[in-house]
């Protein structure tokens, strides 16, 4: 399944690698690009929708719908 979602406080490089390492957390074989500059995640994953937006914002991160 591919996910897209938006995160308004993405700020730079460190924090899309933070979200990339807690979505990998959950599926270790998830496809993560996430650009600061657009607020934009990209997700290929195996896990459901609702994991996934349980580990970006438990690792700090908002998403807006």
């Amino acid at each position: 399944m591919t996910l897209q979602l938006k995160v308004p406080n993405m700020a730079c490089s460190a924090c899309s690698e933070a979200i990339a390492k807690a979505v990998q957390a959950i599926d270790p074989t998830a496809t993560v690009q996430a650009d600061p500059k657009t607020k934009l995640v990209d997700i290929e994953t195996q896990a459901a929708e609702a994991a996934i937006r349980t580990a970006i914002t438990t690792a700090g991160y908002t998403i807006s719908d």
